[in-house]
């Protein structure tokens, strides 16, 4: 899943962020409540992990904004406000569940988990297609004309962005703030080998969609014509 997690203790975020990575799940930190709301509000996430007490904005005033404004992202609070009002209010703000500081990780994956089957069943996109390439956003897994590919976490991510943008072109800078969430360019040639080692990975001769290189400009994600 792709995960924003909105929590302003760097060392509970960061042991969050370690154990969700390891589970399979892409995480994207905020530190404040406004930087949280702002991401939210403008990206697409399959799940929010948002703590009730925060800088600049609490968690339940962007769970309500974000309510209001007709985002239905899956929302798990995280937080020591563990009271039964405390949970009553978090979860009327428009939480879909509520989990009280301290936890065990294996529950919070556990959790997690089960805000994904939801989201499933609920018909919450969950796979993207296209050609004969299917990714299973859930379980982080990609086929390609029904063959397993074995892709790492940042070569999943990159494949992702060019599938949800096939047939456009991508620069570079969109895939460093988008796959990297690097806003500068830090004149590096960590994109071109990324996407060589992931065209080596799902082109083949036989391949429906292949990357192309855009020269001077970026890549693309087509079906031969």
């Amino acid at each position: 899943m792709k995960i924003l997690l909105i929590e302003d203790d760097i060392e509970t975020a960061h042991y969050i962020v370690r154990g969700l990575t390891d589970g399979g799940h892409t995480v994207a930190l905020a530190a404040d409540g406004g930087e949280g709301l702002r991401r939210a509000a403008a990206e697409d996430w399959d799940l929010l992990i948002v703590d009730r007490m925060l800088p600049k904005l609490d968690g339940l005033s962007i769970v309500e904004s974000l309510r209001e404004g007709g985002n239905v992202t899956a929302v798990l609070f995280l937080t020591t406000l563990g009271g039964v009002d405390d949970r009553v209010h978090g979860l009327n703000a428009g939480a879909d569940d509520y989990l009280v500081k301290p936890f065990a990780l294996s529950e919070l994956l556990a959790r997690v988990a089960a805000l994904g089957r939801r989201a499933r069943r609920l018909g919450v996109e969950t796979t993207l297609k296209f050609a004969d390439l299917e990714m299973d956003l859930l379980s982080r897994t990609v086929l390609r004309g029904g063959d397993p590919i074995d892709l790492l976490p940042r070569e999943f991510r990159l494949l992702e962005y060019l599938m949800r943008h096939a047939e456009q072109i991508v620069t570079r800078t969109m895939l460093l703030e988008n796959v990297w969430e690097v806003h500068f360019d830090p004149n590096t040639s960590v994109v071109e080998t990324h996407v060589s080692r992931l065209r080596g990975k799902i082109d083949r001769d036989d391949a429906i969609a292949q990357i192309h290189t855009v020269r001077g400009i970026g890549y693309s994600l087509r079906a031969p014509e």
